[in-house]
């Protein structure tokens, strides 16, 4: 009992309860003590004190005898009440309420609960067959538990707290418990009006995105010039008519550059769309030979305003710098992006390698040291690359190395060949813990042929300087070098040695390139053709043609890339169990046992495989240190980059790649083909 305690047959009061009725009692403690200070001036006085005293001790204890009882039954009166209520309440509680045991049956439940999933108030199966996602292991055993779910079209929340029982019991020493026995106090929260608000502010919230035309100028170079004012007339009222139908606003900030301004629900639309604007303003044609097309930066879900448009213009670096013709959605850490189907155009002009070569000139000019690295697992066109830096370090007297850690197959010869001459300083190449105690902040470090700090030949490299330059011509990803003093990414080069062919005509008048360093770069750049036959320009020939002029000789390239016999085989195989799926994509599996590069031989072997009719683009796997590695490569029909970034890797339109870490063969080839599959269906893919 709450108000007392029963002991020898009779009810007592204890507690704060007990003290404030003795109050009176001891109180006349001190009137005592009152009355004898009074006795000490007059005796008459204190007499007569003493008999008021004498008074007010028999009311007291009159009082206190005679109305305790009445009191107690007040006190039991009110306790019963009280409980009562308690128990009304609970039962009439407006928030549905439930008590389950430790399996998550029902014992007891509140009218608002029976109401709710109408079932009688008697009702004892588990709580799942009701709400399946109230599941047993979702019970909390020790803290709170939240969850959340549908049910007749309504959203709840759903709050578990375990009530410990035996706690409970073990005072009543009528009750003894074993193993779990706890149980859970169910509470459900209609949130459905809570979330429609959120949903509606989210809707509502500001969206700002950037879109440029990328070829603006060739575009209007290939009509006719009293045309042309049409022709940008006719893309802008697509773009307005576009933007306008899902309520967003967008003007011109200069004559190939937009702001563009909308709802996050208009976005959404968009999304859904899938951006389709990329296809339709290339339909604008007034006898031009050149499409038009744009690229998309949008930035959402930033803290601020003007931090929206500071994503809207990281994304629109990064749509430029993957080639154009696509959207990048950044979403805080998140990119998203739609399109980048077609081939990027290649620009005639030179100014922006011009440029690019005089600013690097600059920076290596300031330093003492300059250290060149590639991608992990070197190929040719990384080599060829960094020799080609190299060169033009060297050409202004400064020591240079370049990083390779474990070199392939189809390097050693280059590299062997620069090792054997006494022209070239021994320690021109050098591995990744030597280039750490050389990198210092008086270092450029220049990487060549890839844009992710990850995929470095040694990413310590890259926060040990404060210089560093970037030249690649692989497509942009979210992940990138952000500390680059220079970057210099052009998607539509054919290869890196191919920039550094430009760079090295405008770094020197007087730089002079060597035979041996002429062949490393025309190599990079035959290799990355395909001899020629793949994502060629007419800077690439150009770049090709001022290398002979060097002294590359093709005969000497030829020589050097010839395949051991156990690399043949090994391609041979993989393409004698070829499979064909969906009847467009050949996907094959190269052996790896007994061959020194198995990468390089399963790209090589992409590359056989789409010599094969019908066949839209190929896939080849290979086991190489603990991972799986895929070289895909398309000829024009299928983004081969859009898959490989699916599977965590990236590329080019037609030349691409992926590794995946702790994957078998199997697992690898089922998840490409189900990657294969939802981008079909996405419509990413058109077979």
């Amino acid at each position: 009992m709450q108000a007392g305690e029963v002991m020898d047959g009779k009810i007592r009061i204890k507690g704060q309860l007990k003290f404030y009725m003795q109050w009176p009692l001891i109180l006349t403690i001190l009137l005592v003590i009152m009355d004898i200070l009074v006795f000490t001036v007059n005796r008459r006085a204190g007499a007569l004190v003493s008999i008021f005293i004498a008074a007010y001790i028999l009311i007291v204890v009159f009082l206190y005898f005679h109305s305790r009882a009445v009191i107690m039954n007040e006190l039991i009166s009110f306790a019963t009440q009280y409980g009562q209520v308690q128990k009304t309440l609970l039962k009439e509680f407006i928030v549905p309420y439930a008590l389950l045991d430790y399996n998550g049956k029902i014992l007891w439940m509140n009218d608002a609960f029976a109401a709710l999933s109408g079932k009688n108030r008697r009702y004892r199966k588990s709580v799942t067959n009701l709400f399946p996602e109230l599941t047993k292991d979702k019970l909390p055993r020790e803290n709170e538990a939240e969850v959340t779910f549908q049910y007749e079209e309504k959203d709840y929340r759903a709050v578990m707290r375990p009530i410990p029982i035996q706690r409970l019991l073990e005072e009543s020493g009528l009750i003894e418990t074993e193993g779990h026995n706890d149980l859970t106090a169910l509470y459900l929260f209609d949130e459905t009006e809570l979330n429609q608000y959120i949903r509606q502010k989210e809707d509502e919230k500001l969206v700002t995105g950037l879109l440029y035309l990328d070829n603006y100028e060739e575009a209007l170079n290939s009509v006719e010039e009293v045309r042309r004012s049409l022709l940008v007339a006719l893309i802008e009222r697509k773009l307005n008519k576009y933007f306008g139908e899902v309520d967003g606003l967008i003007k011109k900030l200069e004559k190939d550059k937009f702001i563009l301004v909308m709802r996050q629900r208009s976005l959404e639309e968009l999304k859904k769309k899938r951006f389709n604007i990329l296809e339709d303003v290339k339909t604008v044609n007034i006898g031009n030979d050149m499409a038009v097309t744009i690229s998309i930066g949008i930035g959402i879900n930033a803290p601020s305003y003007s931090q929206n448009y500071e994503y809207a213009r990281i994304a629109i670096d990064l749509a430029l710098g993957r080639g154009g013709d696509q959207v990048v959605i950044k979403d805080r850490d998140q990119m998203t992006y739609f399109g980048g189907k077609s081939q990027q155009m290649g620009k005639s002009t030179r100014v922006k390698a011009r440029v690019k070569a005089h600013a690097l000139r600059e920076f290596m000019v300031s330093k003492d040291k300059v250290v060149v690295m590639g991608h992990k697992i070197p190929d040719v066109d990384s080599i060829g690359a960094g020799i080609g830096i190299y060169r033009a370090a060297k050409s202004l007297n400064k020591k240079t190395h370049i990083v390779v850690n474990n070199p392939t197959m189809s390097v050693r010869p280059i590299i062997q060949s620069f090792k054997d001459n006494p022209d070239y300083d021994e320690n021109m190449f050098i591995n990744s813990d030597e280039a750490r105690d050389i990198v210092d902040d008086n270092t450029v470090v220049v990487v060549v042929d890839t844009n992710k700090p990850s995929y470095t030949e040694c990413e310590d490299l890259l926060y040990m300087s404060k210089t560093i330059v970037v030249l690649d011509h692989h497509r942009q990803g979210s992940e990138v070098i952000q500390n680059a003093v220079l970057s210099y990414i052009e998607p539509y080069a054919s290869s890196a040695c191919e920039m550094v062919a430009e760079i090295l005509q405008y770094f020197s008048d007087d730089i002079r390139i060597y035979n041996i360093e002429a062949d490393a770069l025309y190599s990079g750049i035959i290799i990355d053709t395909n001899n020629f036959t793949s994502k060629t320009g007419v800077r690439t020939f150009e770049a090709a043609a001022f290398l002979r002029r060097c002294g590359a000789d093709v005969t000497r390239v030829r020589k050097m890339f010839r395949d051991d016999i156990q690399s043949y085989r090994a391609k041979a195989e993989a393409i004698r169990h070829v499979e064909t799926y969906k009847g467009c994509f050949a996907i094959a599996v190269c052996p790896a046992e007994g061959v020194d590069s198995p990468t390089v031989v399963a790209s090589q072997a992409a590359n056989e495989l789409l010599n094969i009719d019908s066949i839209k683009a190929t896939f080849v796997l290979t086991d190489y240190q603990n991972k799986i590695y895929i070289s895909a490569r398309a000829i024009d029909e299928v983004n081969v980059q859009l898959i490989m970034e699916r599977l965590g890797g990236g590329g080019h339109i037609n030349m691409a790649g992926a590794q995946l870490p702790g994957a078998t063969v199997e697992e690898a080839v089922s998840k490409l083909k189900i990657t294969i599959d939802q981008m079909i269906n996405e419509g990413d893919i058109v077979i």
